[in-house]
């Protein structure tokens, strides 16, 4: 009787090894499934970058403030007429 056991136990092992651990087995589409939702983040990041690229790509085609924007910042241009002004901030004198 305790052979029948046995080897029903060991059936029943090997019945549940491949839903388990086999392929297609519920290990693997919890993987597959973990996978699918980062790719599905890294899509959304993208797409999101992508917009705000494609936004400021047709401001600088077709608008002159972003273009003005650069120029001030990061070429330190002026507009006619406008006036530099630079302020610095006082540093205190340390006495020795």
């Amino acid at each position: 009787m305790r052979f029948i056991a046995i080897v029903l136990a060991s059936l029943l092992v090997l019945i549940q090894y491949p839903l388990w651990l086999g392929k297609g087995g519920w290990l693997r589409v919890w993987d597959m499934e973990h996978q699918v939702n980062l790719a599905h983040d890294k899509v959304q990041a993208l797409k999101t970058r992508n917009a705000k690229l494609e936004s400021e790509v047709n401001d600088l085609k077709d608008g002159t403030d972003a273009v003005e924007e650069r120029a001030r910042f990061e070429l330190g241009m002026l507009k006619r007429g406008e006036v530099f002004i630079q302020v610095l901030d006082a540093q205190p004198k340390t006495a020795k």
